[in-house]
């Protein structure tokens, strides 16, 4: 019969060049920032962690490297457990 059907698939916008791209074919990205509250006085900083969720296309994810860079990490947290 083939694959189950979902219905129609949430679009998502590519981060890189703007194409729509079904989101079960877009591939997300986490993004983490840090920030600091005062960059002269070092004994008082404060960090503030912020993460975003970019999603790209699967040629824009392989152009950029984020294709392998998934691999990496997912990588890692097998060696951990």
């Amino acid at each position: 019969m083939g694959k189950k059907r979902r219905g129609r698939d949430r679009q998502m916008t590519c981060s890189g060049c703007g194409r729509s791209v079904p989101r079960t074919k877009a591939v997300s990205y986490d993004r983490r920032s840090k920030f600091s509250s005062d960059l002269k006085n070092k004994e008082e900083d404060i960090f503030i962690f912020s993460q975003s969720t970019d999603y790209y296309c699967i040629s824009c994810a392989k152009h950029r490297g984020i294709t392998q860079k998934k691999k990496e990490q997912l990588a890692r947290r097998r060696e951990r457990f």
